[in-house]
């Protein structure tokens, strides 16, 4: 089968294996949440690079790719999660509960949006467009949304300057650097592809173990029984193949192209872990279960992040035989 045969499944295998039995912690934690952040700044800055002002221009104008993907984040996936409310407190705990509702406000993730983007050959411009808006966006809107969903108000305050600052610095920043050298080194980089290629999946493989670590160092297999935790496992199954489902007949509907609907797929069916911690610890600060209360959206990210790299890799493997030149009768014979 070529699903056991595919290398890059393998590694994330292994990746997986590695940060449940060996998870970086302490100093060993900090480096590697530094190595992502350099990671992510590099894969951004290369894209900038890489990309001509034009496609960067298309990027921003796919208005209808980009209402689309954020109202699925903000809208159809808050719906989604809503009617988990209606299952008895047996089945779901209600810190759980809380868990799903908070994550079906969340925006959508970044980094792991745009490197499977670019493996699946999609519009990166766009994914790039749209996953920074969402997380800005989402910075205001998350608070106002979540408190909806849990009918309450009290959402706490968030560090709104200094969350900007972070996407601009860590994100922006590289990519308008990027874009500024493109005419120097957009043409190396170009007849480069192939190896920029092996560099977004290895800045997979690295957000895969250091949020997946960071998982396992917070009690992910001690926090809940096994019944529950598997509960938790089917719920995000289901709550991203629908989004997944959606987001691609969706696409089709609209008739967006092939490159828009990878991008759609990708940063539609995303919730950011990164944006997720920081926020529930400053919104659920006075609750003594909010290890409970992330393990969905800690579940919900390391799912994506696989789904979505073996999805990725039958994206680009449709593209390579899209590309093929079909051979003639006359070249048969």
């Amino acid at each position: 089968m070529p699903f056991l045969r595919d290398p890059f499944l393998a590694m994330m295998t292994g990746v997986l294996v590695l940060a449940s039995v060996l998870p970086a912690e302490g100093h060993v934690a900090d480096f590697f949440s530094k190595l992502s952040a350099l990671a992510v700044a590099l894969l951004f800055f290369l894209h900038g690079a890489i990309l001509s002002r034009a496609a960067l221009l298309d990027g921003v104008t796919q208005w209808r790719l980009h209402l689309f993907i954020l109202a699925t984040t903000f809208l159809f996936f808050p719906l989604l999660v809503l009617p988990l409310g209606l299952l008895p407190e047996s089945l779901l705990p209600e810190d759980l509960l809380t868990g799903f509702l908070y994550m079906g406000a969340l925006p959508s993730a970044i980094s792991s949006s745009i490197a499977l983007t670019a493996v699946a050959r999609g519009n990166v411009p766009a994914a790039i467009c749209n996953t920074a808006g969402s997380n800005v966006f989402g910075l205001m809107l998350t608070p106002f949304l979540a408190a909806l969903l849990l009918s309450t108000t009290a959402v706490g305050g968030i560090d709104l300057v200094e969350s900007l600052k972070d996407i601009f610095i860590g994100l922006l920043l590289p990519f308008l650097v990027g874009q500024l050298l493109h005419p120097w080194i957009g043409g190396a980089l170009n007849r480069r592809k192939t190896l920029l290629g092996r560099y977004d999946k290895l800045v997979i493989l690295i957000i895969i173990y250091t949020a997946f670590s960071q998982s396992v160092t917070q009690g992910l297999w001690s926090k809940l029984p096994l019944h529950s935790l598997g509960l938790a496992l089917l719920l995000c199954l289901l709550l991203l193949a629908v989004a997944v489902a959606f987001t691609l007949y969706g696409s089709r509907l609209l008739g967006l192209g092939r490159a828009e609907e990878v991008t759609a797929v990708f940063c539609g069916s995303k919730k950011s872990l990164a944006t997720g911690l920081p926020l529930a610890q400053v919104m659920f600060a006075a609750s003594p279960a909010l290890g409970m209360i992330v393990l969905p959206v800690m579940i919900y990210n390391q799912l994506q992040i696989m789904l979505g790299a073996i999805l990725a890799q039958r994206y680009a493997r449709q593209d390579d035989e899209r590309q093929q030149p079909t051979e003639s009768p006359a070249q048969a014979q």
